[in-house]
């Protein structure tokens, strides 16, 4: 019984009951996952090394890098793959647990439901995490970033740090926010295409 649930697990998961979902799942899991940890990396590994201020100090330079990044990118967009895969995952594991197929979910309204408002909540949390990205990150990295280091050194003090590699970054957001954006229409025409087939099919009935 445990094999067959892994069976049905793995087939939910590799083959969603759509097409726009399949191809969500080869984008989403290929071509984002792949940007973000090899580019990403690429972009992001060494970026705390490399900021420099004047004075170029290190607990200056730390100071105001926590400051200029209170979360690093990396990490926001490792959070969000995450969190934005558990509505489609949840559901997976409800379907394997029930032994649901691709037929029932596009036949039965119950489950039809369920699916879509997984696909719902996988869009709330993208334009949610679309937010805190502007809010974040905004559209573009300036080369020089302006520390108020006040808190540092007891004094209203204005420091100029140079942010490396400004041009590349800034077009790694544009193309994350370019991902975002893209897996948001996936998820939105998916849920088109089961309100389709569903209606085709109980026509056909």
């Amino acid at each position: 019984m445990s094999l067959n649930y892994i069976k049905n697990f793995y087939e939910g998961c590799v083959k969603p009951p759509t097409v726009i979902g399949q191809f969500h799942t080869l984008f989403f899991g290929s071509v984002r996952m792949f940007f973000l940890g090899v580019l990403g990396f690429a972009v992001y590994g060494n970026e705390a090394l490399h900021f420099s201020c004047d004075p170029d100090r290190r607990e200056v330079n730390l100071f105001c890098y926590n400051q200029f990044r209170p979360i690093t990118p990396q990490v926001f967009w490792a959070l969000q793959l995450v969190i934005v895969l558990v509505p489609g995952a949840i559901f997976h594991l409800y379907a394997a647990c029930k032994s649901i197929n691709q037929e029932c979910i596009l036949q039965k309204p119950i489950y039809t439901v369920i699916y879509i408002l997984s696909v719902i909540l996988r869009i709330s949390l993208e334009v949610i995490a679309f937010w805190l990205q502007i809010h974040l990150f905004g559209f573009q990295v300036k080369p020089l970033f302006l520390c108020d280091a006040e808190s540092l050194w007891g004094k209203l003090t204005i420091i100029k740090c140079m942010v490396p590699e400004h041009f590349e970054k800034t077009i790694f957001l544009i193309a994350m926010y370019t991902f975002t954006v893209i897996t948001m229409i996936l998820c939105i025409a998916e849920v088109f295409e089961i309100i389709c087939r569903r209606s085709c099919f109980l026509i056909r009935q």
